[in-house]
């Protein structure tokens, strides 16, 4: 085990970046006033503009590419047909590097779609060929469940209180490489979201005093994927060879 692995390393990654300047601001609150180390961006959303000029404006916060599919309910595609998924998935890359001039730091889906059986390879395909980081295949092990709502829809606010983000720390941040997902943001009219008034309660944790000075006391290193690639090396995922 390398010294890196021996210490407690915490991606901290907000989803949803470029869904609305209102989920923009809480993002980039969390980053600058909290904890959050890293975005995934949704490069067919109306605020998708607006978070490359922050991020421009923010340069040590890493920004992956969250394909979209789905929307909130309203698919992009037919998510059955493999071949437009195909073309989809090679689309939003191609229009995440040409929005922010370099290739994301890492890979990851809106409703976690690239979990799907039949979609997983095309998911897996392009991490393989361009030397991403794809969530839940990658050494970064991922926490999920840092989240407001119950299946069903039933809100639980209290589960992602600054308490709960502090009891999360305490016993699913372990030794080595984990990413703790997250969706802070403002409840606006200009994205309109069945995951609403938990954004803000998130957000308010991820910049919760008690919350960071308990990362500090448990000696937890927080850390954006650009600097994991750095700290894994050879062992980093690299771009296939030609």
């Amino acid at each position: 085990m390398t010294d890196a692995e021996k210490r407690k390393i915490c991606i901290v990654n907000g989803d949803d970046f470029g869904a609305s300047r209102s989920v923009n601001r809480g993002i980039v609150e969390a980053h600058r006033d909290g904890i959050l180390t890293s975005a995934s961006l949704m490069i067919n959303m109306p605020g998708a503009e607006e978070a490359a000029e922050l991020s421009a404006d923010n340069p040590d916060l890493s920004v992956g590419l969250h394909v979209n599919f789905t929307n909130e309910g309203d698919s992009v595609i037919d998510i059955t047909d493999i071949e437009a998924a195909r073309a989809e998935l090679d689309r939003q890359y191609e229009l995440f590097i040409a929005l922010m001039g370099r290739p994301p730091t890492h890979l990851d889906s809106h409703h976690n779609v690239h979990r799907m059986p039949e979609l997983a390879p095309l998911f897996l395909g392009l991490a393989e060929r361009q030397g991403l980081f794809l969530r839940e295949h990658s050494p970064v092990r991922y926490f999920s469940t840092f989240y407001g709502q119950w299946e069903g829809g039933e809100s639980h606010p209290e589960h992602v209180s600054p308490k709960r983000l502090v009891s999360v720390l305490e016993s699913e941040i372990s030794p080595g490489y984990t990413e703790l997902a997250c969706h802070p943001g403002y409840v606006s009219e200009d994205f309109r979201s069945e995951y609403a008034v938990e954004r803000e309660v998130e957000l308010r944790s991820l910049c919760s005093s008690m919350v960071k000075q308990r990362v500090a006391e448990l000696d937890i290193a927080l850390v954006s994927y650009s600097q994991v690639r750095n700290m894994l090396g050879s062992m980093a995922p690299r771009p296939a060879q030609s």
